[in-house]
């Protein structure tokens, strides 16, 4: 007859919160100010490094510490080419825990970033993938299926949950991302052996949130089929999938792989820079819609969850809301679990 406290203590140990509820990094959406928010309503907040520079993310870690003494941590995509500056800035500033994504990390950068005393939480997307994380010292994983936002593996959240949390919950904690907008689901993955969740899509209209109001009004707006992922023109290039709501820019990303595979074709571009400038279009495009409000032409990368956005609320009441509905769920399960 277990309560949520209890379903959960190993991700709010772990995570020093009073939640175990991950704020998903992400860019543009994902700093100080949704960041601190998330860690003072009793959750974790997590800065999105994406492409800063060491100064960049030096100067957001300083000023999400003016506005919270709450823990939070700091995702680092793996593919950034100063990637062990990044590290060394996070060791200055006493990040206490850092989420590595983007792809498989080094056992190196693991190790470095462990030896200045933070805990390292990874990202897999299958269980032989997890297992390699653990050996290489990721302290917790993250499985997020293919109903996120943003870029997207193939497999779906709850056949992750199925594959990797009986086999590895009892080694680090794990926590389930993609596709969750109630405490239902929440409940029920913990109730499985998760030790938490990560959440995004359900914090992009949060009142503390920067995004540009044209940007929430579309999540609002949109059902859970608008989130759709992106297509793939050619096999030789392969693009990891982003899911995001549909609109100009869903078939701009079209044109531009066509225009340039063309010039790769041309002898214009090696096929590295080709592939670099078929990943790059999204990250303009989401600054475009996020920063700049231009939801025709820019990304709106969006979870399958958008549907359960109905409206813009402060980050403590969509808290409030989760813990409820959980709490609600675990007592028509378990009478005395309320």
């Amino acid at each position: 007859m277990k309560k949520l406290q209890d379903l959960w203590k190993k991700g709010t140990d772990f995570l020093g919160s009073e939640y175990a509820i991950l704020g998903g990094a992400m860019s543009w959406v994902s700093e100080r100010n949704l960041v601190s928010a998330i860690s003072n309503a009793g959750g974790f907040g997590v800065i999105a490094c994406s492409s800063m520079t060491t100064d960049l993310l030096r100067n957001e870690i300083r000023e999400t510490k003016k506005l919270t003494d709450k823990p939070f941590g700091v995702n680092l995509i793996i593919m950034h080419p100063d990637l062990d500056a990044l590290v060394q800035v996070c060791k200055e500033e006493q990040v206490t825990h850092v989420v590595l994504a983007g792809g498989l990390p080094s056992s190196k950068t693991i190790k470095d970033i462990k030896e200045f005393g933070a805990k390292v939480i990874c990202f897999a997307p299958a269980f032989i993938i997890g297992k390699k994380l653990i050996r290489s010292g990721a302290d917790a994983l993250v499985i997020e299926g293919m109903e996120a936002g943003g870029h997207i593996g193939p497999v779906a959240t709850s056949v992750l949950a199925q594959e990797i949390i009986p086999e590895l919950k009892n080694e680090v904690p794990i926590f389930v991302a993609g596709g969750i907008g109630r405490g239902e689901a929440m409940a029920s993955y913990l109730e499985m052996g998760a030790a938490g969740v990560q959440l995004g899509t359900r914090f992009v209209c949060a009142t503390e949130s920067i995004a540009h109001e044209n940007f929430k009004r579309a999540f609002i707006k949109a059902a859970a089929r608008n989130a759709t992922p992106s297509v793939q023109i050619d096999p030789d290039f392969p693009v990891i999938p982003v899911r995001a709501i549909e609109n100009k820019a869903t078939e701009d990303f079209k044109k531009v792989q066509l225009r340039t595979i063309a010039e790769f074709n041309e002898g214009k571009l090696d096929k590295e820079q080709a592939q670099l400038q078929i990943e790059h279009y999204w990250a303009g495009a989401l600054r475009k819609a996020v920063i700049d409000g231009d939801v025709e032409n820019g990304s709106l990368m969006a979870g399958q969850s958008v549907g359960m956005v109905k409206k813009e609320q402060p980050i403590s009441e969509i808290l409030d809301e989760l813990i409820s509905q959980a709490n609600a769920y675990l007592s028509e399960k378990l009478p005395n679990a309320a």
